[in-house]
């Protein structure tokens, strides 16, 4: 690979090195001694870059909001309670907030105990350690839930979304058992000119691709783990949603809130960017 095509790709330069032996590091500590780019430049780039080893259990990705737009998220099946506090006392060393996603009462005691005067709020069927509000990016964001039960994977998405700085309106208790409950927060949803949906639903996945049908801007169906017997673990509702004739929805895997919440932030935060640009301010909204 050429070098004019690692430029394109911020932390690919990391992944090889010159033939004379300088790495990344040594690159730019010699292009802020020449005076090539100045050391707040240089902050930026390293940080694209910066991994953080604890023992040998985590390579943690601190670089990744700076490059990526999305922050790391903790997912806590599968560690012990005094890993995931390891980590996220380790992420809050550059940032103030951390997500821990699906965190049993055992990962959330131990977070209190290495961490005790930090806060840790509730947020679906996610933790959200630490303080501070994140910084409003101008993305737009609608969300629905099918049923009350779907709410704690959709809240999760939220949560990730609201950390990449996109402001949220939300509904819940519209799926299509009584479809008519729909109009009102559609109309609402109008007003709110949001740049893209996240719309949960279990049991047979349909709301997403009703909802798909009656707006303009894109859909990220959510299937939650919802339902009764044969397919109620969320297998009936994304296979219904993957097969949907509604176009503009695309979907996640089942009770995977932190994908939903990541991508319709993109959207969002990619839409406001432009926004920003063109100077376009509002414009219509779903119809």
């Amino acid at each position: 690979m050429g070098r004019n095509v690692l430029d394109s790709y911020p932390l690919a330069t990391l992944l090889y090195l010159e033939r004379e032996g300088m790495d990344e590091l040594e690159r730019t500590l010699a292009a802020v001694a020449s005076g090539a780019i100045s050391p707040e430049k240089a902050a930026g780039r390293l940080k694209k870059g910066e991994v953080r080893y604890l023992d040998e259990f985590a390579a943690l990705d601190l670089g990744r909001s700076a490059r990526k737009g999305v922050p790391e998220v903790v997912y806590a099946r599968g560690k012990s309670p005094a890993q995931v506090a390891s980590i996220c006392a380790t992420i809050l060393e550059s940032c103030e907030r951390v997500i821990v996603s699906s965190p049993t009462p055992e990962h959330e005691a131990e977070i209190h105990a290495t961490l005790p005067e930090t806060p840790i709020r509730q947020t679906g069927r996610s933790l959200l350690v630490g303080v501070g509000e994140p910084s409003p990016s101008g993305g737009r964001l609608g969300a629905l839930s099918a049923g009350t039960s779907d709410l704690p994977v959709l809240e999760e998405a939220l949560t990730v979304a609201r950390e990449m700085g996109a402001s949220v309106k939300r509904f819940h208790d519209v799926g299509v058992a009584g479809v008519h409950r729909l109009a009102a927060p559609l109309e609402e949803l109008r007003e709110f000119d949001p740049d893209v949906l996240i719309v949960a639903a279990g049991m047979e996945g349909a709301l997403p691709s009703v909802v798909s049908g009656l707006v303009s801007v894109p859909v990220i169906g959510l299937p939650t783990s919802t339902g009764y017997g044969l397919g109620g673990d969320g297998t009936a509702a994304i296979l219904g949603m993957l097969q949907t004739c509604s176009p503009g929805l695309s979907v996640v895997n089942v009770d995977n809130g932190v994908g939903a919440g990541a991508t319709a932030a993109l959207i969002a935060n990619r839409a406001a960017l432009g926004r920003t640009t063109h100077g376009n301010g509002r414009k219509s909204g779903p119809d």
